[in-house]
């Protein structure tokens, strides 16, 4: 799985890709905007605090806030809305 973490205060970005399923068990089944601790993933992550602020599933279909379902769902949207 690939971990972008971004600091907006800084304006830093930086991407992890991290294999270790163990080390990963505590981002699944979460919902858009919930803070996950940092410790799972490693002594260099120790005191931080990750907010879930987007993603995709395997097949690449993006998450999207307000849908509180862990299925795909089809959205009926009017022009210009996303």
């Amino acid at each position: 799985m690939k971990l972008n973490i971004a600091n907006p205060a800084g304006g830093l970005q930086k991407v992890f890709e991290i294999d270790d399923d163990k080390k990963l068990l505590p981002f699944y089944d979460k919902r858009m905007s919930s803070e996950v601790w940092g410790d799972s993933l490693g002594d260099e992550f120790k005191g931080y605090i990750f907010r879930i602020s987007g993603g995709n599933d395997k097949q690449g279909f993006p998450m999207k806030q307000g849908i509180l379902c862990n299925h795909r769902v089809r959205l009926l949207f009017k022009k210009g809305m996303s």
